[in-house]
């Protein structure tokens, strides 16, 4: 295979908060080959920036499972070497620094709100956050509830995965690194149904000018989904005076479908 082409100054010098365009971004860097599995239902702009690195971008099937499944079979037919996308204990902890940025910035936080596909970004912001004595409320979409289920039947299963977040929060077995950290103290999970993530991520647009995936809305809307009665699974009502702060993650969305809901609204 051809190298990989040599790193551009208008790349960035920081690695972009996605695990595969990390991946990539880092393969380039060193000047290594980067082959990156997607799904086909993967946004078309998460895979564009993964060619504009320089990888070698692959879609396989319609579930992350599929390409995982895919990514494996290569990994061991060519001896590259495998980087999951969020079950390794290195990318939690990658993850989970943004919590001591946040901490930096925030001393006084009582919350953070993360929205859970697998679990990578959720297990390293909550082992962060119980560091500094902060909650974490964990969000999954209703229909693509791995933690949950987990959690129902004391160990990781596979569920099934239908959301409009699932482009990114569609994992069908949460990481047991997860599981762990949302059985600690100072953990809750809720659900969220697919509308409120919809009219999450539409007023973040209106409001704020903000284009995020729909996972990102997915951790907002457990503050501005209505509520359901006597259900406390879905959403999360602060206490008066609570500081909370949402982790928008992350931004590889199309932002011409927002513009044309606002069009249409």
């Amino acid at each position: 295979a051809p190298p990989p082409p040599p790193a551009r100054s208008d790349h960035p010098a920081r690695p972009p908060p996605n695990a595969g365009l990390a991946c990539a971004w880092a393969a380039l860097r060193q000047g290594v080959r980067a082959t990156v599995f997607l799904p086909t239902t993967a946004p078309k702009v998460k895979a564009d920036r993964l060619a504009g690195y320089g990888a070698d971008v692959r879609l396989v099937g319609t579930e992350y499972a599929e390409a995982l499944a895919a990514c494996e079979a290569f990994a061991a037919d060519t001896g590259a070497l495998a980087s999951h996308a969020y079950d390794h204990p290195l990318i939690a902890a990658g993850a989970g620094t943004l919590l001591d940025e946040i901490h930096d910035r925030i001393p006084d936080l009582d919350t953070v709100v993360v929205a859970v596909g697998g679990g990578g970004l959720f297990s390293g912001v909550a082992a962060a956050a119980r560091h500094h004595g902060i909650r974490t409320v964990a969000v999954e979409p209703e229909n693509c509830r791995a933690l949950d289920a987990a959690l129902r039947a004391g160990h990781p299963v596979d569920v099934p995965v239908d959301s409009v977040a699932a482009d990114s929060l569609g994992a069908r077995r949460v990481s047991a690194t997860a599981l762990a950290a949302a059985r600690h103290d100072g953990v809750r999970t809720v659900l969220v149904p697919d509308p409120a993530i919809i009219r999450a991520r539409r007023a973040l647009w209106h409001d704020r000018r903000l284009a995020v995936e729909h996972a990102a809305a997915t951790a907002l809307a457990a503050l501005t989904a209505p509520d359901r009665q006597d259900d406390t699974t879905y959403g999360y009502r602060p206490a008066p005076g609570e500081k909370v702060c949402v982790v928008l993650c992350g931004a590889n969305t199309d932002p011409t479908d927002l513009a044309h809901t606002a069009e249409a609204e």
